[in-house]
Protein backbone atom coordinates (compact mmCIF):
# COMPACT_ATOMS: atom_id res chain seq x y z
CA UNK A 1 0.00 0.00 0.00
CA UNK A 2 2.80 2.50 1.12
CA UNK A 3 4.30 1.38 -2.39
CA UNK A 4 1.50 2.89 -4.32
CA UNK A 5 0.60 5.55 -2.53
CA UNK A 6 4.32 6.61 -2.87
CA UNK A 7 4.21 5.47 -6.39
CA UNK A 8 1.00 7.64 -7.06
CA UNK A 9 2.30 11.04 -5.67
CA UNK A 10 5.71 10.70 -8.05
CA UNK A 11 3.25 10.42 -11.22
CA UNK A 12 1.43 13.20 -10.29
CA UNK A 13 4.49 15.16 -9.61
CA UNK A 14 5.64 14.05 -12.94
CA UNK A 15 2.44 14.90 -14.30
CA UNK A 16 2.11 18.19 -13.37
CA UNK A 17 5.60 19.15 -13.83
CA UNK A 18 5.19 18.70 -17.69
CA UNK A 19 8.25 15.90 -16.87
CA UNK A 20 6.53 13.56 -18.83
CA UNK A 21 6.70 15.26 -22.09
CA UNK A 22 10.04 15.33 -24.30
CA UNK A 23 12.99 15.81 -22.01
CA UNK A 24 14.54 18.05 -25.04
CA UNK A 25 13.27 20.02 -28.06
CA UNK A 26 9.18 21.28 -28.65
CA UNK A 27 6.34 19.23 -28.39
CA UNK A 28 5.79 18.31 -31.76
CA UNK A 29 9.45 16.65 -32.42
CA UNK A 30 8.83 13.09 -33.57
CA UNK A 31 12.48 12.26 -32.54
CA UNK A 32 15.83 13.69 -32.10
CA UNK A 33 18.59 14.32 -35.26
CA UNK A 34 20.24 11.89 -36.30
CA UNK A 35 23.95 12.70 -35.54
CA UNK A 36 27.04 10.73 -37.16
CA UNK A 37 30.83 12.01 -37.93
CA UNK A 38 31.68 9.97 -41.65
CA UNK A 39 28.52 9.95 -43.51
CA UNK A 40 24.95 10.67 -44.18
CA UNK A 41 21.66 10.23 -46.24
CA UNK A 42 17.81 10.97 -45.85
CA UNK A 43 15.33 9.44 -48.09
CA UNK A 44 11.47 8.61 -47.51
CA UNK A 45 12.19 5.19 -48.18
CA UNK A 46 14.12 3.42 -45.19
CA UNK A 47 15.49 0.76 -47.68
CA UNK A 48 16.89 3.03 -50.22
CA UNK A 49 18.46 5.32 -47.07
CA UNK A 50 20.32 2.02 -46.28
CA UNK A 51 21.57 1.52 -49.86
CA UNK A 52 22.75 4.91 -49.53
CA UNK A 53 24.94 4.24 -46.52
CA UNK A 54 26.38 0.81 -47.91
CA UNK A 55 27.48 2.70 -50.85
CA UNK A 56 29.19 5.31 -49.18
CA UNK A 57 30.52 2.58 -46.98
CA UNK A 58 32.01 1.10 -50.18
CA UNK A 59 33.61 4.00 -50.83
CA UNK A 60 31.51 6.05 -53.18
CA UNK A 61 30.73 9.47 -53.20
CA UNK A 62 27.28 11.30 -52.19
CA UNK A 63 26.70 11.51 -55.54
CA UNK A 64 26.77 7.27 -56.17
CA UNK A 65 25.20 6.97 -53.17
CA UNK A 66 22.09 9.27 -53.94
CA UNK A 67 21.72 7.67 -57.40
CA UNK A 68 21.66 4.12 -56.13
CA UNK A 69 18.55 5.48 -53.44
CA UNK A 70 17.05 6.93 -56.19
CA UNK A 71 17.18 3.86 -58.16
CA UNK A 72 15.82 1.92 -55.33
CA UNK A 73 13.05 4.54 -54.96
CA UNK A 74 11.43 4.00 -58.43
CA UNK A 75 11.23 1.01 -57.35
CA UNK A 76 9.84 1.19 -54.03
CA UNK A 77 7.97 4.21 -54.28
CA UNK A 78 6.86 4.21 -57.75
CA UNK A 79 3.66 5.93 -56.75
CA UNK A 80 6.07 9.17 -56.77
CA UNK A 81 8.86 8.35 -59.14
CA UNK A 82 10.89 6.19 -61.45
CA UNK A 83 13.09 6.62 -64.40
CA UNK A 84 10.30 8.06 -66.64
CA UNK A 85 10.54 10.74 -64.62
CA UNK A 86 12.68 13.87 -64.52
CA UNK A 87 15.62 14.78 -62.07
CA UNK A 88 16.71 17.99 -60.15
CA UNK A 89 19.89 18.17 -58.00
CA UNK A 90 22.54 20.50 -56.32
CA UNK A 91 25.68 19.58 -55.40
CA UNK A 92 28.50 20.96 -53.00
CA UNK A 93 31.41 19.59 -53.69
CA UNK A 94 33.83 20.32 -51.25
CA UNK A 95 37.01 20.03 -53.25
CA UNK A 96 36.32 23.09 -55.48
CA UNK A 97 33.93 24.70 -52.56
CA UNK A 98 31.55 25.47 -55.01
CA UNK A 99 28.10 24.65 -55.65
CA UNK A 100 27.04 22.64 -59.00
CA UNK A 101 23.50 22.86 -60.24
CA UNK A 102 21.99 20.15 -62.64
CA UNK A 103 18.30 20.94 -64.79
CA UNK A 104 17.82 17.03 -65.72
CA UNK A 105 14.60 17.89 -66.80
CA UNK A 106 12.95 16.49 -70.58
CA UNK A 107 11.03 18.30 -73.33
CA UNK A 108 7.77 18.22 -74.85
CA UNK A 109 7.57 16.36 -78.63
CA UNK A 110 8.85 17.78 -81.23
CA UNK A 111 5.66 16.48 -83.56
CA UNK A 112 3.50 17.66 -80.78
CA UNK A 113 1.55 21.44 -81.99
CA UNK A 114 -0.41 23.85 -79.80
CA UNK A 115 -2.59 23.31 -82.91
CA UNK A 116 -3.21 19.99 -81.98
CA UNK A 117 -4.77 20.71 -78.89
CA UNK A 118 -6.78 23.11 -80.36
CA UNK A 119 -8.45 20.47 -83.01
CA UNK A 120 -9.14 18.37 -79.50
CA UNK A 121 -11.02 22.02 -78.27
CA UNK A 122 -8.46 21.50 -75.26
CA UNK A 123 -8.49 24.30 -72.43
CA UNK A 124 -5.82 22.59 -70.78
CA UNK A 125 -3.35 19.02 -71.27
CA UNK A 126 -4.86 16.22 -69.80
CA UNK A 127 -3.62 14.67 -66.48
CA UNK A 128 -3.28 10.81 -67.99
CA UNK A 129 -2.46 9.31 -70.85
CA UNK A 130 -0.26 10.19 -73.86
CA UNK A 131 -0.94 13.77 -74.62
CA UNK A 132 1.41 15.09 -71.02
CA UNK A 133 4.01 13.02 -71.82
CA UNK A 134 7.67 14.65 -72.19
CA UNK A 135 10.78 13.02 -72.80
CA UNK A 136 12.12 10.90 -69.44
CA UNK A 137 15.57 13.07 -68.04
CA UNK A 138 15.94 11.16 -64.59
CA UNK A 139 18.72 8.46 -66.33
CA UNK A 140 21.02 10.86 -68.16
CA UNK A 141 20.67 13.28 -65.06
CA UNK A 142 22.06 10.06 -63.21
CA UNK A 143 25.08 9.57 -65.60
CA UNK A 144 25.51 13.70 -66.02
CA UNK A 145 25.90 13.68 -61.91
CA UNK A 146 27.93 10.12 -61.63
CA UNK A 147 30.31 11.50 -64.57
CA UNK A 148 31.11 14.65 -62.90
CA UNK A 149 31.30 13.33 -59.12
CA UNK A 150 30.88 9.78 -58.90
CA UNK A 151 33.69 7.21 -58.12
CA UNK A 152 32.07 3.79 -57.97
CA UNK A 153 31.17 2.08 -61.30
CA UNK A 154 27.67 2.48 -62.42
CA UNK A 155 27.10 -1.40 -61.96
CA UNK A 156 27.85 -1.19 -58.96
CA UNK A 157 26.22 1.45 -57.84
CA UNK A 158 22.68 0.30 -59.28
CA UNK A 159 23.23 -2.91 -58.32
CA UNK A 160 21.08 -2.80 -54.82
CA UNK A 161 18.05 -1.11 -56.99
CA UNK A 162 18.40 -4.41 -59.31
CA UNK A 163 18.75 -7.14 -56.62
CA UNK A 164 15.71 -5.65 -55.14
CA UNK A 165 13.70 -6.01 -58.40
CA UNK A 166 14.56 -9.30 -58.58
CA UNK A 167 14.52 -10.43 -55.07
CA UNK A 168 11.21 -8.02 -53.97
CA UNK A 169 10.82 -5.53 -50.69
CA UNK A 170 8.10 -4.87 -47.94
CA UNK A 171 5.89 -2.22 -49.23
CA UNK A 172 5.51 0.70 -46.38
CA UNK A 173 2.63 2.28 -45.04
CA UNK A 174 2.78 5.63 -46.78
CA UNK A 175 3.27 4.44 -49.89
CA UNK A 176 1.19 1.08 -49.85
CA UNK A 177 -1.75 3.49 -49.23
CA UNK A 178 -1.16 5.82 -52.48
CA UNK A 179 -0.70 2.65 -54.31
CA UNK A 180 -3.80 1.39 -53.52
CA UNK A 181 -5.66 4.25 -54.32
CA UNK A 182 -4.26 4.66 -57.74
CA UNK A 183 -6.27 1.26 -59.40
CA UNK A 184 -9.20 3.48 -60.68
CA UNK A 185 -6.99 6.47 -61.97
CA UNK A 186 -4.56 4.57 -63.84
CA UNK A 187 -6.36 1.41 -64.71
CA UNK A 188 -7.53 2.12 -68.29
CA UNK A 189 -3.83 3.17 -69.50
CA UNK A 190 -1.70 0.32 -71.46
CA UNK A 191 0.49 -1.65 -69.55
CA UNK A 192 -0.14 -0.30 -66.18
CA UNK A 193 -1.60 -3.31 -64.54
CA UNK A 194 0.78 -5.54 -65.65
CA UNK A 195 3.15 -3.76 -64.10
CA UNK A 196 2.34 -2.16 -60.97
CA UNK A 197 -0.97 -4.49 -59.84
CA UNK A 198 0.04 -8.22 -61.20
CA UNK A 199 -3.19 -10.67 -60.21
CA UNK A 200 -5.31 -7.69 -60.27
CA UNK A 201 -3.93 -6.25 -56.55
CA UNK A 202 -2.04 -3.76 -55.26
CA UNK A 203 -0.05 -4.70 -52.45
CA UNK A 204 -0.74 -3.86 -48.64
CA UNK A 205 1.20 -2.48 -46.06
CA UNK A 206 4.39 -5.19 -45.52
CA UNK A 207 3.73 -7.03 -48.60
CA UNK A 208 6.17 -8.01 -51.20
CA UNK A 209 6.65 -7.12 -54.33
CA UNK A 210 9.14 -7.51 -57.47
CA UNK A 211 9.72 -5.73 -60.10
CA UNK A 212 11.62 -8.07 -62.56
CA UNK A 213 10.92 -5.85 -65.64
CA UNK A 214 12.56 -2.81 -64.06
CA UNK A 215 15.52 -4.76 -63.29
CA UNK A 216 15.78 -5.83 -66.92
CA UNK A 217 15.87 -1.94 -67.77
CA UNK A 218 18.04 -0.96 -65.04
CA UNK A 219 20.41 -3.77 -65.64
CA UNK A 220 20.81 -2.96 -69.34
CA UNK A 221 21.40 1.16 -68.23
CA UNK A 222 23.92 -0.21 -65.80
CA UNK A 223 25.91 -2.63 -68.35
CA UNK A 224 25.34 0.40 -71.31
CA UNK A 225 25.17 3.63 -70.10
CA UNK A 226 23.01 6.24 -70.77
CA UNK A 227 22.68 5.73 -74.60
CA UNK A 228 20.94 2.58 -73.88
CA UNK A 229 17.77 4.50 -72.62
CA UNK A 230 17.88 7.40 -74.88
CA UNK A 231 19.19 5.99 -78.14
CA UNK A 232 19.26 2.01 -77.79
CA UNK A 233 16.61 -0.64 -77.11
CA UNK A 234 14.59 0.97 -74.13
CA UNK A 235 14.13 4.47 -76.42
CA UNK A 236 12.90 2.18 -79.51
CA UNK A 237 10.47 0.63 -76.64
CA UNK A 238 9.27 3.39 -75.29
CA UNK A 239 8.56 5.36 -78.93
CA UNK A 240 7.23 2.04 -80.47
CA UNK A 241 4.76 1.90 -77.57
CA UNK A 242 3.90 5.72 -77.49
CA UNK A 243 3.07 5.87 -81.49
CA UNK A 244 0.96 2.58 -81.16
CA UNK A 245 -0.77 4.15 -78.30
CA UNK A 246 -1.70 7.71 -79.77
CA UNK A 247 0.77 8.79 -78.42
CA UNK A 248 3.61 12.10 -79.70
CA UNK A 249 6.94 11.31 -77.74
CA UNK A 250 9.21 9.24 -80.59
CA UNK A 251 12.47 7.57 -80.52
CA UNK A 252 13.57 11.20 -81.73
CA UNK A 253 12.82 13.15 -79.14
CA UNK A 254 14.72 10.70 -76.60
CA UNK A 255 17.76 10.96 -79.07
CA UNK A 256 17.99 14.13 -78.84
CA UNK A 257 17.89 14.97 -75.19
CA UNK A 258 20.34 16.54 -72.63
CA UNK A 259 20.56 17.70 -69.46
CA UNK A 260 22.06 21.72 -68.10
CA UNK A 261 24.42 22.06 -66.09
CA UNK A 262 23.30 25.28 -64.73
CA UNK A 263 24.24 27.89 -61.69
CA UNK A 264 22.40 27.99 -59.00
CA UNK A 265 20.72 31.42 -57.53
CA UNK A 266 20.63 32.66 -53.82
CA UNK A 267 18.97 35.16 -52.03
CA UNK A 268 20.82 36.43 -48.18
CA UNK A 269 18.10 35.74 -45.69
CA UNK A 270 19.21 37.14 -42.47
CA UNK A 271 22.66 36.31 -42.88
CA UNK A 272 21.94 32.89 -44.59
CA UNK A 273 22.22 32.18 -48.03
CA UNK A 274 19.49 29.83 -49.44
CA UNK A 275 19.92 28.53 -52.64
CA UNK A 276 17.59 27.14 -55.65
CA UNK A 277 17.88 25.95 -59.25
CA UNK A 278 16.55 28.31 -61.58
CA UNK A 279 13.30 28.09 -63.97
CA UNK A 280 11.93 25.71 -65.68
CA UNK A 281 11.70 25.23 -61.63
CA UNK A 282 9.69 27.22 -58.92
CA UNK A 283 12.52 27.27 -56.75
CA UNK A 284 12.81 31.22 -56.91
CA UNK A 285 9.34 31.73 -55.60
CA UNK A 286 10.81 30.40 -51.91
CA UNK A 287 13.58 33.22 -52.49
CA UNK A 288 10.88 35.66 -53.30
CA UNK A 289 8.79 34.73 -50.44
CA UNK A 290 12.26 34.73 -48.24
CA UNK A 291 12.76 38.58 -49.19
CA UNK A 292 9.47 39.58 -48.28
CA UNK A 293 9.14 37.94 -45.11
CA UNK A 294 12.69 39.56 -44.02
CA UNK A 295 11.25 42.96 -44.04
CA UNK A 296 8.89 41.47 -40.62
CA UNK A 297 9.93 40.47 -37.28
CA UNK A 298 8.93 36.66 -37.25
CA UNK A 299 10.93 36.23 -33.80
CA UNK A 300 8.76 38.81 -31.69
CA UNK A 301 5.76 37.48 -33.31
CA UNK A 302 6.82 34.09 -32.52
CA UNK A 303 5.74 30.96 -33.92
CA UNK A 304 2.18 29.56 -35.03
CA UNK A 305 1.01 33.30 -33.65
CA UNK A 306 -1.75 34.90 -36.04
CA UNK A 307 0.66 37.83 -37.43
CA UNK A 308 3.41 34.88 -38.93
CA UNK A 309 0.93 33.33 -40.70
CA UNK A 310 -0.86 35.98 -42.03
CA UNK A 311 2.46 37.76 -43.61
CA UNK A 312 3.36 33.94 -44.72
CA UNK A 313 0.25 33.47 -46.73
CA UNK A 314 0.12 36.82 -48.17
CA UNK A 315 3.86 36.31 -49.14
CA UNK A 316 3.09 33.69 -50.99
CA UNK A 317 0.11 35.20 -52.85
CA UNK A 318 2.68 37.29 -53.93
CA UNK A 319 5.39 34.99 -55.04
CA UNK A 320 2.84 33.28 -56.84
CA UNK A 321 1.33 35.68 -59.18
CA UNK A 322 5.01 36.07 -60.53
CA UNK A 323 5.32 32.38 -60.85
CA UNK A 324 1.84 31.70 -62.53
CA UNK A 325 3.15 34.26 -65.12
CA UNK A 326 6.91 34.87 -65.62
CA UNK A 327 8.26 31.28 -64.76
CA UNK A 328 9.47 29.17 -67.38
CA UNK A 329 11.88 27.43 -69.73
CA UNK A 330 14.73 30.30 -70.18
CA UNK A 331 15.84 29.10 -73.70
CA UNK A 332 12.41 30.04 -75.08
CA UNK A 333 11.61 33.72 -73.10
CA UNK A 334 14.16 35.91 -71.23
CA UNK A 335 12.50 35.18 -67.45
CA UNK A 336 13.98 37.86 -64.94
CA UNK A 337 15.78 36.08 -62.69
CA UNK A 338 17.54 38.48 -61.11
CA UNK A 339 14.90 41.60 -60.57
CA UNK A 340 12.28 38.73 -59.07
CA UNK A 341 14.87 37.73 -56.15
CA UNK A 342 15.91 41.21 -55.60
CA UNK A 343 15.55 42.71 -52.08
CA UNK A 344 14.40 46.20 -53.69
CA UNK A 345 11.59 43.69 -55.62
CA UNK A 346 10.50 42.69 -52.45
CA UNK A 347 10.66 45.71 -50.86
CA UNK A 348 8.14 47.02 -53.54
CA UNK A 349 6.19 44.22 -53.24
CA UNK A 350 5.87 43.87 -49.20
CA UNK A 351 4.05 47.42 -49.27
CA UNK A 352 0.51 45.44 -50.74
CA UNK A 353 0.55 43.49 -47.77
CA UNK A 354 -2.12 44.67 -45.29
CA UNK A 355 -1.09 43.61 -41.88
CA UNK A 356 -5.10 43.21 -40.94
CA UNK A 357 -6.51 41.76 -43.99
CA UNK A 358 -6.05 38.99 -46.44
CA UNK A 359 -5.98 40.16 -50.23
CA UNK A 360 -8.51 38.76 -52.56
CA UNK A 361 -5.56 38.63 -55.45
CA UNK A 362 -2.21 40.29 -56.18
CA UNK A 363 -1.25 41.33 -59.69
CA UNK A 364 1.80 40.38 -60.81
CA UNK A 365 4.91 42.82 -60.21
CA UNK A 366 6.09 42.68 -63.40
CA UNK A 367 4.64 42.37 -66.64
CA UNK A 368 4.69 39.70 -69.15
CA UNK A 369 4.21 39.52 -72.93
CA UNK A 370 4.36 36.52 -74.76
CA UNK A 371 -1.55 21.18 -57.85
CA UNK A 372 -1.43 18.28 -56.24
CA UNK A 373 2.18 16.26 -57.22
CA UNK A 374 4.08 13.18 -56.24
CA UNK A 375 7.42 13.51 -55.94
CA UNK A 376 10.96 11.91 -53.74
CA UNK A 377 13.36 14.18 -52.35
CA UNK A 378 16.82 12.79 -51.24
CA UNK A 379 20.05 13.69 -49.70
CA UNK A 380 23.63 12.48 -48.84
CA UNK A 381 26.94 13.58 -47.59
CA UNK A 382 30.18 11.91 -47.49
CA UNK A 383 33.18 11.78 -45.82
CA UNK A 384 35.37 14.00 -47.94
CA UNK A 385 31.96 16.50 -47.00
CA UNK A 386 30.78 16.44 -50.47
CA UNK A 387 26.61 16.40 -49.90
CA UNK A 388 23.89 16.18 -52.22
CA UNK A 389 20.02 17.67 -52.68
CA UNK A 390 18.21 16.10 -55.51
CA UNK A 391 14.71 15.63 -56.17
CA UNK A 392 13.14 13.21 -58.69
CA UNK A 393 9.38 12.84 -59.92
CA UNK A 394 6.68 11.27 -62.15
CA UNK A 395 4.49 14.17 -61.00
CA UNK A 396 0.76 13.28 -60.72
CA UNK A 397 1.28 9.70 -58.59
CA UNK A 398 2.62 7.04 -61.06
CA UNK A 399 2.74 9.96 -63.77
CA UNK A 400 1.10 9.68 -67.06
CA UNK A 401 -0.38 5.71 -66.31
CA UNK A 402 1.50 4.94 -69.50
CA UNK A 403 3.66 1.92 -69.13
CA UNK A 404 5.90 0.65 -72.21
CA UNK A 405 5.95 -2.83 -72.60
CA UNK A 406 7.79 -4.72 -70.06
CA UNK A 407 9.60 -2.09 -69.07
CA UNK A 408 8.63 -1.96 -65.48
CA UNK A 409 7.84 1.68 -65.19
CA UNK A 410 5.38 4.75 -66.02
CA UNK A 411 6.15 7.68 -68.28
CA UNK A 412 5.87 11.02 -66.42
CA UNK A 413 3.00 13.76 -67.25
CA UNK A 414 5.18 16.52 -66.45
CA UNK A 415 3.63 18.44 -69.71
CA UNK A 416 0.13 18.57 -68.10
CA UNK A 417 2.15 22.03 -66.29
CA UNK A 418 1.89 24.08 -69.68
CA UNK A 419 0.08 26.87 -70.37
CA UNK A 420 -2.41 26.17 -73.86
CA UNK A 421 -3.04 29.93 -74.35
CA UNK A 422 -1.05 31.73 -76.86
CA UNK A 423 1.65 34.45 -75.69
CA UNK A 424 2.46 33.39 -72.52
CA UNK A 425 6.01 32.26 -70.81
CA UNK A 426 4.89 28.63 -70.16
CA UNK A 427 2.78 28.30 -73.54
CA UNK A 428 3.17 24.83 -75.28
CA UNK A 429 5.72 24.99 -78.17
CA UNK A 430 7.54 21.45 -79.35
CA UNK A 431 10.73 20.78 -77.46
CA UNK A 432 10.25 22.88 -74.89
CA UNK A 433 10.72 22.16 -70.98
CA UNK A 434 7.39 22.48 -69.40
CA UNK A 435 7.02 24.75 -65.96
CA UNK A 436 8.14 22.32 -62.95
CA UNK A 437 7.21 21.96 -59.45
CA UNK A 438 10.18 19.99 -58.40
CA UNK A 439 12.87 21.79 -56.55
CA UNK A 440 16.46 20.71 -54.60
CA UNK A 441 17.73 23.44 -52.25
CA UNK A 442 20.79 23.86 -50.34
CA UNK A 443 21.97 26.53 -47.83
CA UNK A 444 25.27 28.22 -46.81
CA UNK A 445 27.02 30.64 -44.54
CA UNK A 446 29.85 32.48 -45.21
CA UNK A 447 30.31 30.52 -48.13
CA UNK A 448 30.31 26.92 -46.67
CA UNK A 449 28.13 24.13 -46.73
CA UNK A 450 25.07 24.54 -44.02
CA UNK A 451 22.04 22.13 -45.07
CA UNK A 452 20.72 20.40 -48.13
CA UNK A 453 17.69 20.10 -47.72
CA UNK A 454 14.20 19.86 -49.98
CA UNK A 455 10.06 19.56 -49.24
CA UNK A 456 7.90 16.86 -51.83
CA UNK A 457 4.56 18.19 -53.15
CA UNK A 458 3.86 20.32 -55.97
CA UNK A 459 2.91 23.70 -55.02
CA UNK A 460 3.70 22.64 -51.12
CA UNK A 461 7.45 22.58 -52.36
CA UNK A 462 8.27 26.69 -51.79
CA UNK A 463 6.09 27.31 -49.09
CA UNK A 464 7.66 24.51 -47.45
CA UNK A 465 11.20 25.45 -48.31
CA UNK A 466 10.48 28.62 -46.94
CA UNK A 467 9.16 27.19 -43.77
CA UNK A 468 11.84 25.49 -43.19
CA UNK A 469 14.28 28.15 -43.07
CA UNK A 470 12.18 30.28 -40.97
CA UNK A 471 11.42 27.71 -38.39
CA UNK A 472 15.34 27.27 -38.01
CA UNK A 473 16.55 30.57 -38.27
CA UNK A 474 13.65 33.15 -37.23
CA UNK A 475 12.35 30.24 -34.52
CA UNK A 476 15.87 28.57 -33.51
CA UNK A 477 14.37 25.10 -34.22
CA UNK A 478 16.64 22.12 -34.91
CA UNK A 479 16.74 20.28 -38.29
CA UNK A 480 14.40 17.49 -37.02
CA UNK A 481 11.74 20.24 -35.54
CA UNK A 482 11.94 22.38 -38.12
CA UNK A 483 10.39 19.56 -40.51
CA UNK A 484 7.79 17.88 -38.22
CA UNK A 485 6.69 21.62 -37.07
CA UNK A 486 3.06 21.67 -38.08
CA UNK A 487 2.56 23.66 -41.17
CA UNK A 488 0.42 26.16 -43.11
CA UNK A 489 -0.24 25.92 -46.92
CA UNK A 490 -1.73 28.32 -48.95
CA UNK A 491 -4.22 26.85 -52.16
CA UNK A 492 -5.67 28.97 -54.20
CA UNK A 493 -2.72 31.10 -56.29
CA UNK A 494 -3.24 31.89 -60.25
CA UNK A 495 -1.27 28.61 -61.89
CA UNK A 496 1.23 28.33 -64.52
CA UNK A 497 -1.47 26.35 -67.32
CA UNK A 498 -3.67 29.52 -66.86
CA UNK A 499 -6.17 29.01 -64.15
CA UNK A 500 -6.65 32.25 -62.47
CA UNK A 501 -7.18 32.77 -58.42
CA UNK A 502 -9.79 35.58 -57.81
CA UNK A 503 -11.15 34.85 -54.39
CA UNK A 504 -8.20 34.75 -52.29
CA UNK A 505 -7.63 30.76 -52.20
CA UNK A 506 -7.34 29.08 -48.40
CA UNK A 507 -5.05 28.48 -46.18
CA UNK A 508 -4.99 25.02 -44.19
CA UNK A 509 -3.67 24.72 -40.82
CA UNK A 510 -1.76 21.55 -39.87
CA UNK A 511 -3.04 20.06 -36.69
CA UNK A 512 -0.81 22.18 -34.00
CA UNK A 513 -2.07 25.25 -34.54
CA UNK A 514 -4.37 26.60 -32.24
CA UNK A 515 -8.15 27.42 -32.30
CA UNK A 516 -7.62 31.38 -31.48
CA UNK A 517 -4.72 31.64 -34.25
CA UNK A 518 -7.52 30.07 -36.56
CA UNK A 519 -10.54 32.16 -35.76
CA UNK A 520 -7.91 35.57 -35.83
CA UNK A 521 -6.89 34.56 -39.46
CA UNK A 522 -10.45 33.95 -40.15
CA UNK A 523 -11.04 37.93 -38.68
CA UNK A 524 -8.36 38.81 -40.84
CA UNK A 525 -10.53 37.40 -44.53
CA UNK A 526 -8.55 34.24 -44.65
CA UNK A 527 -10.61 31.15 -45.99
CA UNK A 528 -9.05 28.70 -43.15
CA UNK A 529 -9.05 24.67 -43.46
CA UNK A 530 -7.81 21.50 -42.47
CA UNK A 531 -6.47 18.40 -44.26
CA UNK A 532 -4.89 17.47 -47.45
CA UNK A 533 -1.20 17.62 -48.11
CA UNK A 534 1.47 19.24 -46.23
CA UNK A 535 4.72 17.85 -48.23
CA UNK A 536 7.70 15.80 -46.95
CA UNK A 537 10.95 16.61 -45.86
CA UNK A 538 14.52 15.44 -45.52
CA UNK A 539 17.74 17.79 -44.64
CA UNK A 540 21.47 17.05 -43.61
CA UNK A 541 22.75 19.66 -41.53
CA UNK A 542 26.54 20.13 -41.63
CA UNK A 543 28.73 21.75 -38.43
CA UNK A 544 31.96 22.44 -39.95
CA UNK A 545 33.42 23.42 -36.71
CA UNK A 546 33.09 19.86 -34.47
CA UNK A 547 32.93 18.04 -37.84
CA UNK A 548 29.49 16.43 -38.04
CA UNK A 549 26.14 15.72 -39.69
CA UNK A 550 22.58 15.99 -38.29
CA UNK A 551 19.99 14.47 -40.26
CA UNK A 552 16.23 14.75 -40.56
CA UNK A 553 13.62 12.96 -42.35
CA UNK A 554 10.07 13.64 -42.76
CA UNK A 555 7.20 12.30 -39.89
CA UNK A 556 4.68 12.22 -42.20
CA UNK A 557 6.22 10.01 -45.07
CA UNK A 558 7.48 6.38 -44.26
CA UNK A 559 11.41 7.30 -44.50
CA UNK A 560 14.65 7.93 -42.18
CA UNK A 561 17.99 9.52 -41.85
CA UNK A 562 20.67 7.18 -41.24
CA UNK A 563 24.26 8.22 -40.53
CA UNK A 564 27.93 6.55 -39.61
Amino acid sequence: MRLLIVLGIFMTTVYESGAADRPTGHRFATRSEVIARNGMAATSQPLATQIAIDILKKGGSAVDAAIAANAAQGLMEPTGNGIGGDLFAIVWDNKTKKLYGLNASGRSPATLTLEEFRKRNLEYIPPFGPLPVTVPGCVDGWFELHQRFGRLPMQEVLAPAIEYCHDGFPVTEVIAAGWSGSKKTFEKYPGFLTTYFPNGKGPRTGDVFKNPMLGKTLQKIADNGRDEFYRGSIARTIGDYMQRHGGFLTYEDLAAHRSEWVDPVSTNYRGYDVWEIPPNGQGIAALQMLNVLEGYDLKKAGFGSADHLHWFAEAKKLAFEDRARLYADMDFVDVPVNRLISKDYANERRKLIDDNRAAKQYDPGLPYTLEHGDTIFLTVADKDRNMVSLIQSNYRGFGSGMCPDELGFCLQDRGQLFDLKEGRFNTYAPKKRPFHTIIPSFITKDGAPYMSFGVMGGAVQPQGHTQIVINMIDFGMNTQEAGDAPRIVHHGSSEPTGQQMTDGGNVALESGFGQNVRAELKRRGHKVTSGGSYGGYQAIRYDAKRGVYFGASESRKDGSAIGY
